[in-house]
């Protein structure tokens, strides 16, 4: 790939990394869209192959998962095409790290929460406590994913009730947190320490990152595929590319989740994941 090639395919990563849609990181770039989605293809199957090796053995203690919602070409109840529909992205986050260690793309299915529960089990060394939110899924799949005495778990069920607007306004305002209930599921979780806090600040910065999340806006994936890789990217930046403000060092050090967690030494940029996303130089270190 020579350098015009890598500061467009970097640029075009910039875009899309920033909350911009396919179309308008096109105009910004002059990059046609064919090109934006292939760059697309290569990036996000590089951070999805690349954190599928190098996230393992990770020496955590508190674990927080979530899943988000968004949709595939439309939502389920407007789905005429088969491969549309709502497709829900389960994650797992390290509550010291903030590194994301695991997370799955598809139905909100007890097939897809075992699975998910499975990798993330894979994944972590040592005991861990695990918080979920009160999906009903979530707990025959600790107890099938984990070895016994490997995990505490604890759930988090929240209540929410109507907001206060009226009229057409109330449509679009997001129903209020009236109250919360942990409870004690498998184990000895620690029920002061028992949060979600920090995934739902994850969901936050996914729907401000990758455009695809963002509601009420016409740049919804429009494939399945496409959609995956568009997470694998968003996720691996996070790791891997952004400093976070609350690891940063005494001496100004900007510290990304992956270097707090020990998997490199410095903050990585987008011409990282270029020069090792084409598949004829592609190299994992």
């Amino acid at each position: 790939m020579n350098k015009s090639d890598t500061n467009t395919r970097a640029a075009i990563l910039n875009c899309l990394t920033e909350g911009m849609s396919i179309r308008a990181t096109s105009r910004v770039t002059g990059a046609s869209r064919g090109l934006v989605l292939r760059v697309l293809a290569m990036a996000g199957d590089f951070c999805e192959g690349y954190s599928f090796y190098r996230l393992r053995n990770l020496n955590v203690s508190r674990v927080e998962a979530d899943e988000q919602w968004s949709f595939v070409g439309a939502k389920a109840r407007n789905a005429t095409q088969p491969g549309h529909g709502d497709v829900w992205t389960f994650c797992a986050i390290d509550a010291d790290s903030k590194l994301v260690l695991s997370w799955l793309v598809g139905a909100r299915s007890p097939e897809n929460t075992r699975a998910f529960i499975a990798d993330l089990a894979k994944r972590v060394s040592g005991r861990i406590q695990l918080t979920t939110d009160g999906f009903g899924g979530y707990l025959g799949a600790v107890r099938q994913g984990f070895e016994f005495g490997k995990v505490d778990f604890a759930q988090l069920i929240k209540s929410y009730g109507q907001s206060m607007e009226s009229g057409p306004a109330r449509r679009y305002s997001p129903p209020v947190c009236i109250g919360i209930e942990k409870i004690r599921r498998i184990g000895k979780p620690d029920m002061d320490l028992a949060s979600t806090s920090y995934v739902e600040r994850l969901n936050l910065n996914t729907r401000q990152n990758c455009r695809r999340f963002t509601r009420l806006t016409n740049a919804f994936s429009k494939s399945a595929e496409n959609h995956a890789r568009a997470v694998a990217l968003n996720f691996f930046v996070h790791n891997f590319c952004r400093a976070h403000g609350t690891l940063t060092k005494a001496a100004g050090v900007k510290t990304t989740p992956a270097m707090a967690a020990g998997l490199t030494d410095r903050v990585w940029t987008v011409a990282d994941i270029v020069a090792r996303m084409d598949p004829e130089t592609c190299y994992i270190k």
